[in-house]
């Protein structure tokens, strides 16, 4: 089976003075190549310290995580950055797009961090054409609708061709039209270049739209179960 992510027994506990919390307590799971996933769970399930493992921008305490066959565990925090631009796309519900740059300026940031020169700006516009923004490529944030600051965002996301792309509530900030839009475009990018995606979500109807939902509860993996949507 081609994995690109395989969790086995992550804990991850944090500190807080002489109380332990323990946000993680033994989570294993695995993702395929090209699979549509949602993390679900109430709050305080873990779901975010979940997104954080596996988005590399956190280690756990304990377990194996292996993203695109490379074990990522016990990286330092520079390795873990180097991981994190050449195999994770993020989106986030707040865009997390700089001001002062266009939408072509933003898209080109991880080209930028991984060093490349040479066909940067041509990656980026390719992938802003993919999100349909081929006419929006100089505007600035501000000048940007909502959901094309997210288009932006999914753009930044797809354009190092990573291993995964993580959507963090991806929708949250964005009225059901919009939302619907964004998670069309999304599905899409799945369905046309491969992209596993993984969704954190507290809405069902996304979670639905998954080909599997893994739900968390008190930071241990409650059930595991299939969706409806995702690639075919």
């Amino acid at each position: 089976m081609d994995w690109v992510i395989e969790a086995r027994e992550l804990t991850k506990t944090y500190t807080m003075g002489e109380i332990e919390v323990r946000a993680l307590r033994g989570v294993s799971f695995n993702v395929k190549r090209g699979e549509v996933i949602a993390i679900m769970g109430p709050s305080g399930s873990g779901k975010s310290t979940m997104m954080n493992t596996i988005g590399c921008l956190d280690r756990p305490t304990s377990g194996e995580y292996i993203l695109d066959g490379e074990s990522v565990a016990q990286m330092n925090d520079d390795q873990l950055a180097g991981v994190r631009n050449r195999k994770i796309g993020f989106v986030f519900q707040s865009f997390n797009l700089l001001s002062r740059l266009t939408a072509l300026g933003n898209v080109e940031l991880p080209l930028r961090y991984a060093g490349l020169t040479h066909g940067r700006r041509e990656r980026a516009q390719k992938a802003l054409e993919a999100v349909g923004l081929a006419d929006r490529v100089h505007h600035r944030p501000y000048e940007l609708s909502g959901g094309q600051q997210q288009r932006v965002a999914v753009a930044r996301a797809l354009v190092n061709n990573p291993a995964i792309i993580m959507a963090d509530e991806p929708t949250g900030n964005l009225d059901s039209k919009v939302g619907k839009e964004i998670m069309n475009l999304l599905l899409s990018l799945n369905k046309d270049f491969g992209a596993t995606l993984v969704i954190v979500t507290h809405d069902q109807k996304i979670a639905e739209q998954a080909q599997r939902v893994i739900r968390l509860k008190d930071g241990e993996l409650d059930y595991i179960e299939e969706g409806k949507g995702g690639a075919e």
